[in-house]
């Protein structure tokens, strides 16, 4: 079925800003919050929220097999779970409505009221009920600072590394979505030089560049998603900030892996924008050497050109961009990553949440953590209010923006925010 959503030259009714994240081509979904306290499923043109529970009821989307209350529940598992043909009929049809040529929406006026909002009158909802959460470890570049850091530069990526995904199972239920106050951790830290463990807030707060991607219901227990299917199976995808207590990390992660360093806090974006909006922007991802196996071979244009830029907003001041990176910097591809994930019969389920790993890239700009940028602290990075930042304080706020763009058209995923507040006090301290 054609993509017809995606045609560059169309043109909405409703106003968009020039390089505005949401132009008529991108059709994203998301849960919100109507100013009548309504919660329903839609969508984003502009700086407009339009709600696809309203469309429905009054018909816009008859011919296409939907169960009439599929726009108006908490979150958007159960569209997720119909499939990529409605999907992409869906996301049409929202396309033919907009479009400028289109007028029934836009010349009836009491209609337009139930349907469409101003972005600012509406509050953006977790737009998944998020049941298993995988964080995988796919940059090359990444993997590779970390390495050098902490072992040497001969031996910076273990010898699993370049044979499979590596990755680990994370916290579900402390996802949050993009503006959600992010409160900062305690727990045990070694100190330097210290003999026994100490409690307390943590001191080495990160951030982590990441885009999570979303599937859809792919497989029974005990089946393998084929990797030249994983991506039918993938609804869309989302910013990713993993938060990390690198202190806390460091004492707990011998030898499982992260634990409480990990599960108090990620935050995605709100707005999920599907692989069919982001068709346009494939690239062919880095090359793999040595070859992978077969179940995990990936061909043609594997990634996408996707720019994440972070900034960190000091209390009361400016903003200070101190990061560029790519999505086409990852070494795995998203649907080895899926592939690798179920090869063993793992069952995947609608509303699951990947998250891609920190994203860096060979330049020192482009790396994805403080922990990278200032080189484990030893070289702070300088604010616009000219103070120094070496990890997160207390009342930074930490924003990363995405957005994909050619000769024809820009396609965003607006913006993933979270501001850090202070530890709470525990009398364990």
């Amino acid at each position: 079925m054609k993509i017809t959503a995606n045609n560059p030259n169309r043109k909405s009714w409703l106003d968009v800003e020039k390089d505005s994240d949401f132009p008529i081509q991108n059709i994203p979904f998301g849960v919100f919050l109507t100013k009548d306290d309504i919660t329903t499923i839609g969508t984003r043109i502009g700086n407009y929220a339009i709600d696809l529970a309203a469309l429905q009821q009054l018909g816009y989307f008859e011919g296409i097999p939907l169960t009439y209350d599929i726009f108006m529940q908490d979150s958007l598992n159960d569209f997720i779970a119909d499939g990529r043909t409605t999907w992409r009929l869906v996301r049409n049809r929202i396309a033919d409505i907009f479009d400028k040529e289109n007028s029934k929406l836009k010349k009836n006026k009491a209609e337009r009221e139930v349907v469409i909002f101003n972005i600012d009158d509406i509050e953006m909802l977790l737009p998944v009920v998020i049941g298993d959460y995988t964080d995988f470890y796919s940059s090359k570049d990444h993997a590779t600072n970390v390495g050098t850091m902490f072992r040497d530069p001969e031996n910076a990526l273990l010898p699993n590394w370049v044979h499979i995904p590596v990755g680990y199972h994370g916290r579900s239920s402390s996802i949050v979505v993009s503006g959600t106050k992010i409160r900062r951790p305690v727990g045990q830290t070694m100190p330097q030089g210290a003999t026994q463990p100490v409690f307390g807030p943590c001191k080495l707060l990160d951030f982590e560049v990441e885009m999570g991607f979303i599937t859809t219901d792919a497989n029974k227990l005990g089946k393998a998603v084929p990797i030249e299917e994983a991506r039918n199976h993938i609804f869309g995808m989302v910013l990713l900030n993993d938060w990390s207590a690198r202190d806390i990390q460091k004492w707990e992660y011998v030898p499982l892996g992260p634990f409480l360093a990990k599960n108090f806090a990620s935050t995605i974006s709100a707005w999920i924008v599907t692989l069919d909006a982001l068709e346009p922007f494939k690239v062919a991802g880095p090359e793999q050497d040595p070859q992978p196996l077969p179940y995990l071979q990936d061909f043609g244009l594997t990634s996408y050109d996707i720019v994440i830029q972070t900034s960190i907003k000091p209390k009361k001041e400016d903003e200070t961009i101190i990061s560029n990176t790519n999505f086409k910097n990852l070494y795995w591809s998203i649907s080895q990553q899926l592939a690798h994930q179920t090869v063993n019969g793992c069952n995947v389920r609608s509303g699951d949440l990947y998250g891609s790993g920190t994203i860096s890239g060979k330049e020192k700009t482009s790396y994805g953590s403080m922990l990278e940028l200032t080189w484990k602290g030893t070289e702070p990075i300088k604010m616009s209010d000219g103070s120094e930042r070496k990890f997160i304080h207390d009342g930074d706020t930490v924003i990363m923006r995405g957005y994909c763009k050619n000769e024809q058209v820009r396609i965003g995923f607006g913006e993933c925010i979270g501001k850090v507040k202070k530890a709470r006090k525990l009398d364990a301290e």
